[in-house]
């Protein structure tokens, strides 16, 4: 009797085990995530999607299987990522920025991609409508209200006429705001000068070629330029010509002031979206989400090195004072 009672235990923690192990591969999961370049803000995202996935079980190294790679800022090595992880077949792939998310877009049709920091996801033609796609992809973008980018320029440069613009004219992100600021400028009785960076080297180029001809230089959150902003920043250091940034990284490193997302947050909702489709739901029923919380960051020390005098209520409603 204490025998067969010892074999029917052995036989239920058997059973037990297995179901265990069974129960634990079947809850594994992989997620590729790709970049366009490696600079604070996109690596905030990555950070970001990385955090929300883990609070909602997925951990790498536990049950998820995780591969992250950069293409360095090279459209073709995105397209070489792109093709590599279509290969892998992941659960989902993340695409962080414009050129990384077109790159996998373009590739499959069937594995969930996951957009983010994509300012225009529409035009850029990774879905057809903001609203649930019936497709693949879904993601979140970086969009910014532009009139509230105008304005930021207006007080920290009260009589900038020419504002300059550093971008790559082949990133449909940068693109899409360079055709808006063309319109919106006009209405507050200014005009965009435009200077083309193709490649983040020549970014300092571009904006030494703006030297003399404008009041001040806006950027958005074109991959190229950020990437490569400390050139930037020399040029409007030496030539005390204003930065305005809408990456609130970008402060750090040498804008006056910024009016941005808060990239960290915008992966954590992106990778919030990732878990949602890691746990069953298609992609094609949950619409593109966006980012409606704005923080101000400031810069004194570098207000200073352009020859600017920062309002005080500026620095007061900024929620970030960079020293």
């Amino acid at each position: 009797m204490l025998v067969k009672k010892f074999k029917l235990g052995f036989g239920t923690a058997l059973l037990a085990a297995v179901l265990a192990s069974n129960m634990a591969y079947a809850q594994e999961k992989s997620v590729a995530i790709t970049a366009i370049v490696e600079h604070p803000a996109l690596d905030s995202v990555r950070d970001g999607v990385i955090e929300a996935l883990e609070k909602n079980g997925y951990v790498k190294g536990k049950n998820l299987d995780l591969d992250y790679q950069s293409a360095q800022g090279n459209t073709g090595t995105a397209a070489q990522i792109a093709r590599q992880f279509i290969g892998d077949k992941p659960d989902a792939i993340v695409a962080i920025a414009t050129p990384s998310a077109q790159a996998v877009v373009a590739a499959t049709k069937q594995i969930p991609v996951v957009y983010s920091a994509v300012t225009d996801p529409v035009a850029a033609q990774l879905v057809s409508t903001v609203e649930a796609s019936g497709t693949n992809v879904t993601g979140v973008s970086d969009v910014l209200e532009l009139e509230k980018q105008v304005d930021l320029i207006k007080r920290v440069v009260p009589n900038a006429k020419k504002v300059g613009m550093v971008y790559n004219p082949g990133e449909a992100n940068s693109a899409v705001v360079v055709k808006r600021l063309k319109t919106l400028l006009p209405m507050e009785g200014m005009e965009l000068v435009e200077a083309s960076a193709p490649r983040s080297v020549d970014v300092g180029s571009a904006a030494r070629s703006l030297i003399g001809k404008v009041d001040v230089i806006y950027t958005n959150t074109d991959n190229n330029v950020v990437s490569a902003y400390e050139a930037l920043v020399k040029v409007g250091n030496e030539a005390d010509i204003p930065l305005i940034a809408s990456d609130t990284d970008s402060v750090k490193r040498g804008a006056i002031a910024a009016l941005g997302i808060n990239y960290k947050d915008l992966g954590i909702q992106t990778g919030e979206i990732v878990a949602r489709i890691l746990n069953g739901e298609d992609p094609g029923t949950i619409p593109s989400q966006t980012s409606s919380k704005l923080e101000l960051y400031v810069n004194p020390a570098a207000a200073k090195n352009q020859g600017i005098e920062l309002p005080e209520e500026l620095l007061k409603s900024a929620a970030v004072v960079v020293e």
